[in-house]
C-alpha cells in the first residue's frame, strides 16, 4: 500500500466505532446507552481487525515493526517506568481536568466505563484488552500518523487530534457533552505521546504504557462483573 494513504485510516477508526455500535444497537434492540457496557469487548474486536488489516497492508513494506519503527533492545527498564508513570498521571490528570470543565465535578467518571459485562468476557478481556489496544492504537496514530506524515507540525497535530477523538466513540453515544468530555480527557495525553515519539521514534515504552493503563481499566471491569455489590460501590463513591 503507498504510504501516503496510511494517514487515512486515523479517522477511519472512529467511524468503525460508530458504525459497530450503531449496529449492535440494532441488533439487540437496545438503546445505545443500554449497550455501552460493552465497550471493551467492541474496542478488542475491533483493535484486534485493525491490527490484522495493518498486518496485511503493510507486508510488504516490513509489517507492522517497521511501521512503528521498533529496534530490538533500544528500550530500558527505565524508559518503561517513566514512561507508564507518565501515562498514568497525564491521563488520570487529563480525566479529572476534563469532568471539572463539562460536569464541574472532580474526580468524574463515566459510570459505563467500569460496568458490568459476563465474568468469562471480563476474563478474556483483562489480557485482550491492554494488548490489542496498545497494538492497534499505537500503530495506527504513531505508525500511521506520525511517522507517515512528512510535515513537521501536522504529523503531531493530526494524529494526537484523531488518537483522542476516537475515544469520544468509545462507546458512541448521543451525548455531545460526554463525546467532549472524552476528546479532552485524551487530548493532553495524545499530543504529549505523539510528540515524544516524533522525537525518539521508540514505540515500545509508549506501548507498554498504555496497555498498563488498560490493564488497569479491564481489571477495574473485572472486579465489578465478579463481586455483587463492587459496581454500586464504585459508582456511589
Amino acid at each position: 500500500m503507498n504510504k501516503k494513504f496510511l494517514p487515512a485510516l486515523m479517522p477511519l477508526r472512529s467511524i468503525i466505532f460508530i458504525a459497530v455500535f450503531i449496529v449492535i444497537s440494532m441488533i439487540a434492540g437496545k438503546g445505545l446507552s443500554d449497550i455501552s457496557n460493552t465497550w471493551s469487548v467492541v474496542a478488542s474486536a475491533v483493535n484486534i481487525i485493525t491490527v490484522a488489516a495493518l498486518i496485511l497492508l503493510t507486508k510488504n513494506d516490513g509489517g507492522l515493526k517497521k511501521l512503528i519503527n521498533y529496534e530490538k533492545g533500544k528500550t530500558t527498564p527505565k524508559q518503561v517506568v517513566g514512561m507508564s508513570i507518565l501515562i498514568i498521571c497525564l491521563g488520570m490528570g487529563g480525566m479529572y481536568l476534563a469532568g471539572f470543565l463539562c460536569y464541574g465535578i472532580i474526580p468524574y467518571a463515566p459510570p459505563m466505563m467500569i460496568a458490568p459485562i459476563a465474568v468469562p468476557l471480563a476474563v478474556i478481556n483483562l489480557i485482550l484488552l491492554p494488548v490489542s489496544t496498545a497494538l492497534a492504537e499505537n500503530s495506527i496514530y504513531l505508525g500511521c500518523g506520525v511517522n507517515t506524515i512528512k510535515n513537521r507540525y501536522l504529523s503531531v497535530i493530526l494524529p494526537s487530534f484523531f488518537f483522542a477523538v476516537q475515544h469520544s466513540f468509545i462507546p458512541t453515544l448521543p451525548d455531545v457533552r460526554y463525546m467532549i468530555y472524552r476528546f479532552l480527557s485524551f487530548l493532553p495525553l495524545t499530543i504529549l505521546l505523539c510528540i515524544i515519539y516524533r522525537k525518539n521514534k521508540n514505540p515500545l515504552p509508549i506501548m507498554i504504557g498504555h496497555a498498563f493503563i488498560d490493564l488497569l481499566t479491564a481489571g477495574q471491569i473485572l472486579a465489578t462483573s465478579a463481586i455483587p455489590g463492587f459496581y454500586d460501590m464504585m459508582t456511589n463513591l
